[in-house]
């Protein structure tokens, strides 16, 4: 039976077969056995190159139910900005998956589009479809919380980084915190004129990573507004971190995380 599937899938590849009329696109195996071998077809090219959008349009062809597909599918137009698009196609792989791919389209809300609203309701969901789930190395509670901290909603947004805090102390409660939950739970204190917790978060930060911008930034604007005369050595630190290249450390940062900085910003201070 693998051996049959196989070689007919191969002779789809090979263009023997035009249409889904002999494939049962029902089956978990085929969906999953097509789609490895159409990835790795696609996967020869740029995702930028007419021949992903071949490669995928013609597995769609022949089975229009592989959530998986559409996302693939999508990837070109979020690299280009065609966002609209690439929302078609993302919530096309919602529709077919949920569970995979809902918290994946409240990353792209949250990142791309900044559409802080839409980004809470898919990662909400995204949470009771997938409990303690992560996506791009974070909590669906650690977006969640930035979200709400951008929508003004501040008591919201302590509740969800409490909760994306307690989710990476699971356990033996052992784990490190990663570095940005610390800084945005900082920032958000500092937006709500708590100085001396801001300050603390942000200390904590860079006592992970002493060398990010953001965090040496945010405790130097803590530090200006307390009247604490240090606030200049971590404006020079922000500069000097900034000009060696140091960064927030997210995945695709061609695309801007809330409240992230420039030389601008530090040299404004």
């Amino acid at each position: 039976m693998v051996k049959s599937l196989t070689l007919f899938i191969s002779l789809l590849l090979l263009g023997g077969y035009t249409s889904a009329q002999n494939v049962d696109c029902s089956s978990k195996s085929v969906q999953d056995s097509l789609f490895q071998l159409y990835s790795e077809k696609a996967h020869k090219y740029s995702f930028l190159d007419d021949a992903w959008d071949m490669t995928y349009d013609s597995l769609l062809a022949i089975c229009p139910n592989i959530a998986e597909a559409y996302q693939e599918r999508g990837h070109p137009y979020v690299a280009n900005g065609n966002y609209q698009k690439a929302f078609e196609y993302n919530n096309k792989a919602v529709e077919l998956d949920p569970a995979r791919w809902t918290g994946y389209r409240g990353y792209l809300n949250f990142v791309y589009t900044k559409n802080y609203e839409k980004a809470v309701v898919d990662f909400l969901e995204a949470e009771r479809l997938t409990p303690n789930g992560f996506i791009q190395d974070h909590t669906y509670a650690f977006f969640t919380a930035i979200s709400y901290m951008e929508l003004g909603e501040y008591d919201k947004a302590e509740t969800y980084f409490l909760k994306d805090i307690a989710q990476q102390k699971r356990g033996k409660g052992e784990n490190d915190i990663h570095f940005n939950s610390l800084l945005y739970f900082g920032i958000m204190y500092y937006l709500m004129n708590e100085f001396d917790r801001a300050e603390t978060y942000l200390r904590d930060c860079l006592q992970l990573y002493e060398q990010h911008p953001m965090a040496n930034y945010y405790l130097a604007l803590t530090l200006k507004v307390t009247g604490n005369s240090q606030k200049d050595i971590y404006f020079d630190k922000a500069k000097q971190y900034i000009l060696e290249g140091y960064k927030i450390n997210e995945p695709f940062t061609y695309v801007s995380f809330p409240r992230q900085i420039s030389l601008y910003e530090v040299e404004k201070r």
